[in-house]
């Protein structure tokens, strides 16, 4: 029942919004069912370029949905990828908290996910040479993941996701260029973090780019975070705004 409903909800979007189709997939991963959101547009990009969106920590929420019906709207194909497991959304921070240090933990399970993520995408009918992966904070993370492991897309962005790297992974060249939106005053990456990270990129000879916004935290760009900053993650509109154009012309750039 509530799978029909939110199919329901994604339709009545897609009137209002003109795309064509709007609807939830299923897919597997062993035993474990996925659950994804597939946008597809009224009237696609001439190249058939796709998005593929990875969700902050609490999963496939609001804030992921409305990036794929806003890329959906400029002619992307979007799909909204299920991480967890369809029986397995968190219901507050700390289950989320739990689940996300899992996959952080288990890389290459997270890593996993993302390819068959990537796989439905293209299933959709996205030219395969015409990919990106964005990510939000959780998702940023596994943006980057797509970069570091060299999965076919064009390029990956991540938006206040973490950096963080096993010092034991090695390094090796990278092929997808990168975009690392950052809130300046994010106190959940260190400068040694940052640091290290920027090496890192260096060392893999990557096309890559930072880019930083002033009076911003974590999460600048969820208005469900709040605007307090003493918090450490907080809705900043300015960052948020300058974010998703910076995001748009690496798109038109990449694809």
């Amino acid at each position: 029942m509530k799978v029909k409903v939110a199919m329901l909800v994604l339709m009545f979007q897609s009137c209002l919004l003109g795309f064509s189709q709007s609807k939830v997939i299923e897919y597997n991963d062993g035993n474990q069912v996925l659950s994804g959101i597939s946008v597809k547009p009224s009237k696609a990009l001439a190249n058939k370029a796709g998005v593929l969106i990875l969700p902050a920590w609490m999963g496939i929420d609001d804030h992921a949905k409305d990036t794929a019906n806003r890329l959906a709207a400029m002619g992307y194909t979007t799909f909204v990828a299920d991480i967890y497991g369809a029986d397995k959304r968190p219901k507050n921070y700390s289950e989320a908290g739990e689940k996300a240090g899992y996959f952080k933990k288990n890389i290459r399970e997270y890593q996993t996910r993302i390819k068959l993520a990537l796989d439905q995408l293209v299933k959709q009918g996205v030219n395969p040479d015409k990919i990106v992966v964005l990510g939000y904070c959780f998702g940023g993370t596994g943006a980057i993941e797509a970069a570091r492991t060299n999965m076919k897309v064009n390029g990956v962005v991540s938006f206040h996701g973490g950096l963080g790297r096993d010092v034991n992974r090695d390094i090796v060249k990278i092929i997808p260029k990168v975009l690392v939106l950052h809130g300046a005053d994010d106190p959940y990456e260190s400068k040694e973090e940052i640091s290290a990270f920027q090496e890192e990129m260096r060392r893999a000879e990557a096309d890559w780019q930072m880019v930083y916004y002033a009076k911003a935290v974590h999460s600048f760009t969820d208005k469900s975070a709040g605007t307090d900053n003493s918090k450490g993650a907080a809705y900043n509109e300015l960052a948020d705004k300058r974010s998703w154009q910076a995001m748009l012309a690496f798109l038109k750039e990449v694809l």
